[in-house]
């Protein structure tokens, strides 16, 4: 691919001829002749007169060159003893039953199908079959509360959702179908019918709406793939966290097929035949684009893993997994290896496994502190890389793309932007900072293919959302600086920078500084309103399995290194050590939960907790009044 400075330069100073190439890795019905249709700025779309099908470049292609026979996806799913194999060809014909399913009960191009399951092999199955027949898929991740289902069936307006009996979270049997009743009922837009695939933990039953997976495909006829426009969405995804009327990310059918393409060489150095771990959910993005559609698209083998980094049974598992099925890169989040750090410090269960063709670890999801990006970098002795992207972006904005040039690591860095990502840092002005100094990270327009092209019928609201801050530029909500060398240093969101007594100050500085002591497992910070200095900022760590020591002590320490590290002007006074920290199922601390509590407010749990019962365990901590103005 050539590299690093020539690919990335050739991305912004030609990006016509550069995607058009890259486009060339995606089997078109009619290949598109130009790349980008800039007339309805800045809603652009990419490749406008191209037509495609994206299921068939995932999936039917693999079999008409004549790898059939070769593993497409892998189900591991240790929470209930089962591992079960997919070659392209029964993935293919399995794909295209069900696409059969959904025509027979009037599903077409342009209808929405709510796809609400477990991490199982038809929630994929059940995607690829809306790509198939251009349908426009939107997967809700399995479990969450009535509410927030009902108003994403209410945006989304499905003629089908389906679902399944039940899930599995850790030990925990979670029946689906009582949530998805009630979340029908609470809905304005009623769904034609329901789809539940019974899974033997806990059948459901069924009603007049109701229709069984494996009948519906035992008396259907398979469906062939339909070309749609490349501008045509592929699916939407909401945002986590939202409340009211939630923000639906659309993702447009060819700008997503070539971007995950592209990106599976040139990031993750993943392609045919090579098989990539991704520990995550199909209810994520990071599911959408790289535990189903990029390894598929690029050929190569995914697993799909039902079960925790911990406690399913152990904090071996993902060692398991890599071993087993013989992973070449892996990608989870941050807080997936801070939970396998806690149980596991000294990383004992590697020496278990052979892990010797694992190539790479790609984190991302939250920030990668430095402390967790040492240690996996010393247990497993290889690249561990830190890369940084968003659910509106699709794909990385920022890695070190392994596939074209592997730049030199520098910890609390997610490296430089790839190429196509024209990434700037601004002050509250607009105009750029010097290298080195914190501003908002943004991206000059137009954003790659594969980024969100507008919110599910609501283009005023994308604007108002991301376009409106800064002429030309998309927001991205994060602050940041950009070093000398053009490595980007994603501090946290632009609401977790606090202002204490007139000095702005980064809790992700703080967060850094506490997760270097060695007997802290992770830790937030966030800011409380004070009556003096406006904000102060306040720790809570995790401390590490088997630590042993005196809470009250390591708390000293912590303050005292935190003066050392940033200085007095930090003011962080008070760490409290907890048993966990909120956080929602994708991995991320609810910091912006934290701070609410504290600050007074009612604030609401959010519909993408984990475990309520943590939050609900934190509440009087938080809210001791000293702090609060």
């Amino acid at each position: 691919m050539g590299m690093y400075e020539d690919v990335f330069r050739a991305s912004l100073e030609d990006p016509e001829r550069f995607w058009l190439r890259a486009a060339e890795g995606v089997d078109w019905e009619v290949a598109p002749s130009r790349a980008l249709d800039p007339s309805a700025a800045p809603f652009y779309r990419w490749f406008p007169d191209g037509r495609l099908n994206v299921c068939f470049n995932a999936v039917d292609r693999h079999v008409e060159a004549g790898r059939g026979e070769q593993a497409a996806l892998i189900y591991d799913s240790p929470v209930t003893g089962t591992r079960r194999t997919y070659t392209y060809a029964r993935l293919r014909d399995e794909v295209a039953a069900f696409a059969g399913a959904l025509t027979g009960l009037g599903v077409g191009h342009g209808d929405r199908v709510v796809i609400y399951m477990p991490m199982v092999p038809e929630a994929a199955v059940a995607m690829l079959a809306c790509a198939r027949i251009g349908a426009v898929h939107s997967v809700v991740f399995g479990g969450f509360a009535p509410p927030e289902l009902a108003v994403r069936i209410d945006d989304a307006t499905p003629k089908v959702v389906v679902s399944a009996s039940c899930g599995i979270e850790g030990k925990r049997v979670i029946p689906y179908k009582p949530l998805l009743d009630r979340a029908v009922e609470l809905a304005g837009h009623k769904p034609y019918k329901q789809v539940i695939l019974q899974r033997p933990q806990e059948r459901a039953e069924l009603g007049p709406d109701d229709l069984d997976w494996a009948d519906l495909v035992a008396g259907a006829s398979p469906a062939a793939c339909v070309p749609v426009a490349a501008t045509d969405p592929l699916y939407i995804l909401y945002t986590s966290g939202t409340t009211g009327k939630p923000k639906g990310v659309v993702r447009d059918s060819g700008g997503c097929a070539v971007a995950l393409h592209w990106s599976m060489a040139a990031v993750y150095d993943i392609g045919p035949g090579e098989t990539m771990f991704t520990g995550s959910d199909v209810g994520w993005v990071v599911g959408h684009s790289y535990i189903v559609y990029g390894p598929l698209l690029a050929g190569a083998t995914t697993v799909l893993y039902e079960g925790k980094p911990v406690g399913t049974p152990d904090a071996g598992q993902f060692w398991r997994v890599v071993a087993e099925h013989g992973v070449k890169t892996m990608f989870t989040a941050p807080t997936a290896f801070r939970a396998i750090r806690k149980e596991d410090p000294k990383g004992t269960l590697t020496a278990e496994y052979d892990l010797s063709g694992l190539r790479y670890l790609f984190l991302a999801g939250e920030r990668l502190d430095p402390e967790t990006y040492h240690w996996a970098a010393a247990l497993l002795d290889i690249p561990v890389i830190d890369h940084w992207w968003q659910t509106e972006t699709g794909w990385p904005i920022v890695a070190n793309p392994v596939g074209i040039e592997a730049a030199p690591v520098k910890p609390g860095s997610p490296t430089r932007p790839l190429p196509g990502w024209d990434v700037r840092v601004l002050d509250p002005a607009g105009q750029p900072v010097e290298a080195g100094v914190d501003g908002a990270i943004v991206v000059k327009l137009p954003l790659p293919p594969g980024s969100l092209p507008t919110l599910w019928n609501d283009d005023d609201r994308y604007v108002a959302s991301y376009l409106s801050a800064y002429d030309g530029y998309y927001l991205t909500g994060d602050s940041g600086h950009i070093d000398e060398d053009g490595y980007v240093y994603v501090m946290g969101r632009t609401d977790d920078v606090i202002n204490v007594a007139g000095h702005r100050l980064s809790t992700g500085s703080m967060e850094e500084a506490l997760a270097a002591h060695p007997d802290v497992a992770e830790c937030a910070v966030i800011g409380v309103a004070d009556a003096l200095k406006g904000q102060v900022p306040r720790g809570f760590v995790v401390l590490k399995a088997g630590t042993g020591r005196d809470p009250k002590e390591v708390e000293a320490e912590l303050v005292r290194l935190v003066r050392e590290r940033i200085g007095a002007v930090a003011s962080l006074k008070e760490v409290a050590v907890v048993a966990a920290l909120p956080k929602t199922r994708s991995g991320k601390i609810l910091r912006k939960t934290m701070r609410g509590i504290a600050d007074g407010h009612d604030e609401p749990i959010p519909s993408t907790v984990d475990d309520p019962s943590v939050i609900e365990t934190l509440r009087p901590l938080l809210r001791r009044p000293d702090h609060r103005a």
